[in-house]
């Protein structure tokens, strides 16, 4: 039996999960375009869509924000129909082998950082900043990253008054345990630091392959929570980037010096990584590792129109959540999968290359010729069940979570946990 959305749309299979909610791939009826179509349950606790389909809004018209294409009621659920994306970047990274080149780890670090600064820009912290929520676009848009889920996003600042959300403790962990912030393990009120500390995390995550507080192992949810922000804690940001350039470090002690109602210098931070890739002698060609897996060596030269290159490059939106791309059947992968060989060589294929000798500077790094802006996109609820990633709890992986964690009594004298 065929079925369809706002009789426009047709339901496919499922293609990704939401940190509420499941994806599935759909198709428009009359043009036979692809798409990602969200769900949620009309009797959920707590209705997400029709908030996530208002900060969508309210953050479109900005490079990597997704284009909504359809929301309403169908049946027993909610639905918003949004355009496709490729694969995540814990897609590619486990396609990668689990391991990314500086030089890739630095590209995407500019892409990222612009990401978070527009949603920091527009009131919102994320909340949940890992690798599953950043997306590559499709074809033109291959080389431009993307920000999704947002089903844990939060204000903290009202756009009226410009009152910064009050300091407050004792909150449940929010996010996901692997990522989250110190001062978020530690119970207290997240705010645009602790994206930015999450995003650390996620770049010496790239760096390193993995993180010393993955795989420990607990009877329970929260003692597994208790032993992975234990670990956090204990692990000096000198030993977690040793081996690595001295801006890795300089980027996280920023992050933890930041007072609670404090606007981060994006400027700064990525004037910091721009300086190491220069002195590293690399170009901004936006050419991934993924892409030399995919093309060699050498690379490829990518011969297109000039529009066709800029378009790499500029405004795009992104599609719901990590999972395949039209017409390349690239699967959703949890975050132990191996990655579909296949279907990121399919992605890759459609990925225009931008040849190094047309990129401005000789080498030196050029910011995007757009700043890179993002949304914010609360996920939904589960079509079927309102499953909140239950076997993430294994990869430390559950965005979702509202267990309150006790560990104060750790010392953490090298962090300013109080600053306000």
């Amino acid at each position: 039996m065929e079925l369809r959305v706002g009789n426009k749309y047709r339901l496919g299979r499922k293609i990704g999960s939401g940190s509420f909610g499941d994806i599935y791939l759909g198709t428009n009826i009359s043009t036979g375009e692809e798409v990602a179509i969200k769900l949620e349950c009309i009797k959920t606790r707590h209705p997400q869509l029709h908030i996530e389909s208002k900060i969508y809004k309210m953050l479109s018209r900005a490079p990597g924000i997704p284009i909504i294409k359809w929301c309403g009621s169908e049946g027993d659920y909610n639905v918003m129909v949004m355009e496709l994306l490729g694969p995540s970047l814990e897609d590619l990274f486990n396609f990668c082998s689990r391991r990314f080149s500086i030089k890739t780890v630095l590209l995407l670090a500019d892409q990222l950082l612009d990401r978070i600064e527009y949603i920091h820009s527009k009131n919102f912290i994320h909340r949940d900043i890992k690798p599953d929520n950043f997306l590559m676009g499709l074809g033109k848009r291959g080389n431009l990253v993307y920000i999704i889920d947002f089903g844990l996003a939060k204000k903290y600042c009202d756009s009226r008054t410009n009152e910064h959300i009050m300091y407050r403790e004792n909150k449940n962990l929010t996010g996901t345990a692997r990522y989250a912030s110190i001062n978020t393990h530690l119970g207290i009120e997240q705010s645009r630091r602790d994206d930015l500390e999450s995003l650390g995390y996620v770049l010496m995550y790239f760096n390193r392959g993995s993180l010393p507080w993955q795989g420990l192992k607990a009877v329970t949810k929260r003692q597994k929570y208790e032993r992975i922000s234990e670990k956090k804690i204990v692990t000096s940001f000198e030993d977690l980037c040793k081996g690595y350039p001295n801006e890795f470090l300089t980027y996280l002690l920023y992050c933890r010096a930041l007072r609670f109602t404090e606007k981060p210098d994006f400027t700064y931070l990525r004037q910091l990584f721009r300086q190491l890739f220069h002195r590293q002698g690399f170009t901004y060609d936006y050419i991934f590792d993924w892409n030399m897996l995919k093309f060699g060596a050498n690379g490829a030269r990518y011969s297109g129109s000039d529009d066709q290159k800029n378009a790499s490059h500029q405004d795009s939106r992104r599609a719901m959540q990590d999972s395949s791309s039209p017409s390349t059947n690239v699967q959703p992968l949890n975050s132990r999968a191996q990655a579909d060989q296949s279907g990121i060589k399919n992605f890759l294929s459609k990925v225009p290359l931008v040849p190094m000798d047309n990129c401005s500077g000789g080498g030196v790094i050029q910011p995007l010729p757009t700043r890179l802006r993002y949304s914010a996109d609360p996920g939904s609820a589960r079509p079927v069940r309102t499953q909140t990633r239950s076997s993430a709890m294994a990869t430390s992986e559950s965005p979702s979570v509202t267990q309150p964690l006790q560990t104060k009594s750790v010392s953490v004298t090298r962090r300013n946990r109080h600053q306000t």
